[in-house]
């Protein structure tokens, strides 16, 4: 009788209005209860009743009321939906088509319809399928959670799935461009160079098709080189604003998924009609420098067009195994071939050099590739080291990028930069407190100039640990895409374009186009704009997360009987948070998740501090980040693509008169989540 008396519901809102109110995100457990967390760190518990209404990552403004002596928040106001387009699994209930998502903390299934046109009887369990959130409960005068199926993505049991829900998921296409019926060179007011007798030479991996750079050198008495860097020019096939180029920059980059890439062009312009393959005549865009004996970059920089020949289509294995070893089994080059992998040898070592003193370099890191089978299983990953073939190239390609940012800056005082800034200047005073501790010989206003930071970069690859430099790493800037020349810190140069991947990267094309400008004469028919980096950012940020997905998803596959097998791997610890760590398995490259109890089931023993980005056990340090160390995989969780790890030493119990802490499944699976959550945020933060 209570129920629709107006006065009653208007006491109830007037008492609602004097209740304290707090914006903040939703953060469910496995347990049904929740909690608002507030950007001030604060966090309110949410009891089961009042989370029916919100889901994990909705970010609300509730009151905050007290119930049963505890301060409890009510959602009341959707802020932004957690959920809007999502992927997830088709789910049949009592017949009824409902979709649970395809999230670690989202269980629960939500009712759907699909779109008209979609055949629901084309949806089975288990089906992949992309949905959009059409009702919540926060919103108007809606009861429940409520979703539209948009389409179906592939079959449950389908091995491919992996790559087309990725894919999906990222809102990134799943086939190369629709080909065209021919293609003509354009008219550009260009004149090129033959330099078909040139012994040009490609170094690139063995089943690489997309052959976008080829190498002349030349060594002197005196110590010096002569380098030329053909690259190979599609944009002589395409026109700003054509179809082709729209669809080339709404793509931005080839995709690269394990087993499989996605190119940015039609593959009979990336990998025929541009590609430099060894005999044929192609276009290309060239440049040409002296280094002189010391590895320093002339200022005798040229950029030209030109017809090349490549002369020889080298493999990395193969001039590595020459150069390493004075011979490789079952590859006898020409003379003219090896004079040319010894004359790019020597310039490689010089710049090397020159950069190891003056800039940054990098240390070597393996790459590691997925061996699959015809029908998309995995057979085997394996680790390729970065040798001295892939150094060499590397060299080239940086003085080549280096080259067009110093002549684009002269120029035109613009084109496709990236640039690092650094420390994030919110950051420096805490960086500069970590390196006054560890005695490290700089000051404040060193790290705030290029030639500073460099010298620290330097410091740090010299030191006995990896420790330090990880840490830091959490308090510098991010690389960065713009249109203006600016330093890049974090490789030590006070400029950098990129022009050298015109095949696979749509803002090397833009630079390509400036340089033919800067070759002709003729104004630019495309210059960059302010919105370039953030286009360029988002589509590398999407790739990157997409490849990482693919990527756990066959992990997982792959080491699905690694529990019951007690495989031994070597683990390096590159995250830390308040609930665990995030190690790298050294032996095939995948990230597992270590929970605190699974460490040392005791709370009041061990303290994961990732301010400090260490674990302690009873006062003592125990691990770091960088440390090496070897593990166990805990358990595969297939549903999310999770691997969970331990490490092989074990802590004894020690004796006290407080009894332990318990620690149940639950608490596990609790970490292991909110670890799986953070680091989703930070891995797409760095990309």
């Amino acid at each position: 009788m209570f129920q629709d008396n107006p006065l009653l519901a208007q006491l109830k809102k007037q008492i609602q209005e004097t209740l304290p109110k707090k914006e903040g995100s939703i953060k469910a457990t496995d347990r049904g209860f929740g909690f608002l967390e507030v950007d001030n760190k604060e966090s309110y518990f949410i009891p089961p009743t009042y989370m029916k209404n919100v889901m994990h990552g909705d970010r609300v403004i509730a009151v905050i009321r007290t119930e049963k002596e505890r301060e409890v928040a009510e959602p009341q106001e959707l802020i932004e939906p957690f959920l809007s387009r999502f992927i997830g699994r088709i789910k049949l209930i009592r017949d009824r088509l409902h979709v649970v998502p395809d999230h670690p903390q989202l269980k629960d299934a939500i009712k759907a319809r699909p779109v008209k046109g979609l055949n629901p009887e084309l949806l089975k369990e288990g089906d992949w399928v992309v949905a959009h959130m059409t009702r919540h409960p926060l919103v108007g005068d809606n009861k429940t959670f409520f979703c539209e199926v948009k389409e179906k993505i592939t079959d449950s049991n389908d091995k491919i799935a992996p790559w087309w829900v990725t894919l999906a998921r990222h809102d990134l296409p799943n086939a190369e461009p629709a080909p065209q019926e021919s293609w003509s060179m354009l008219e550009e007011g260009l004149e090129r160079q033959d330099l078909t007798d040139l012994p040009f030479i490609t170094i690139d991996g063995e089943s690489t098709k997309d052959m976008d750079d080829a190498i002349y050198t030349v060594a002197h008495e005196d110590g010096s080189f002569e380098l030329t860097v053909a690259i190979a020019d599609p944009t002589s096939y395409i026109t700003v604003g054509d179809k082709m180029d729209d669809e080339a920059r709404q793509r931005g980059f080839t995709i690269y998924l394990p087993g499989r890439n996605i190119p940015m062009l039609p593959r009979e312009l990336s990998d025929e009609l541009c590609s430099l393959m060894e005999g044929e005549t192609r276009p290309a865009l060239c440049c040409r420098v002296t280094i002189d004996k010391d590895g320093v970059i002339q200022n005798d920089i040229s950029f030209f067009a030109a017809w090349i020949k490549s002369h020889g289509r080298l493999a990395y294995d193969n001039v590595s195994d020459l150069l390493e070893n004075g011979q490789c089994e079952g590859w006898e080059p020409s003379d003219v071939v090896i004079e040319q992998v010894k004359a790019l040898h020597g310039l490689a070592n010089a710049r090397s050099e020159w950069r190891a003193k003056h800039a940054v370099v990098f240390p070597d890191r393996p790459d590691y590739r997925f061996e699959l089978s015809e029908d998309n299983d995995v057979i085997a990953i394996h680790t390729d080291p970065r040798r001295t073939a892939n150094r060499m190239i590397e060299e080239a390609m940086i003085t080549a990028n280096i080259c067009a940012g110093r002549v684009l800056q002269e120029k035109f005082g613009l084109g496709v930069y990236n640039f690092h800034s650094g420390f994030n200047p919110e950051k420096l005073d805490v960086a500069m407190e970590f390196l006054t501790n560890a005695e490290a010989p700089f000051e404040k206003d060193d790290l705030l100039t290029l030639e500073g930071f460099s010298a620290l970069r330097r410091w740090l690859n010299d030191q006995d640990t990896t420790y330090l430099d990880n840490r830091l790493r959490k308090f510098q800037a991010y690389s960065e895409v713009g249109n203006k020349p600016a330093p890049h810190y974090a490789m030590g140069l006070d400029v950098y374009a990129t022009w050298t991947s015109p095949i696979r990267k749509y803002g090397d094309m833009i630079n390509h186009r400036l340089l033919k400008a800067v070759i002709s004469g003729l104004e630019p028919v495309q210059t960059p704009d302010d919105s370039v980096g953030e286009e360029i950012a988002t589509h590398r940020r999407n790739h990157r997360m997409a490849e990482r997905d693919v990527a756990d998803w066959l992990y997982v596959r792959l080491l699905k009987d690694a529990v019951k097998e007690g495989t031994v791997f070597t683990a390096e610890v590159f995250d830390i948070n308040r609930a665990g760590m995030r190690v790298r398995l050294l032996e095939n490259g995948a990230a597992a998740f270590i929970p605190a109890p699974l460490i040392l089931d005791n709370k009041e023993r061990i303290e994961c501090n990732g301010d400090l980005g260490i674990i302690n056990i009873d006062k003592v340090r125990e691990y770091q980040l960088g440390d090496h160390f070897e593990v166990v995989i805990a358990e595969v969780r297939a549903a999310t693509r999770q691997l969970v790890a331990k490490p092989v030493k074990q802590y004894p119990d020690l004796p006290s008169d407080k009894p332990e802490a318990e620690t149940t499944a639950p608490a596990v699976e609790s970490a292991a989540t909110e670890a799986s959550v953070t680091s989703e945020t930070t891995e797409a933060e760095k990309a």
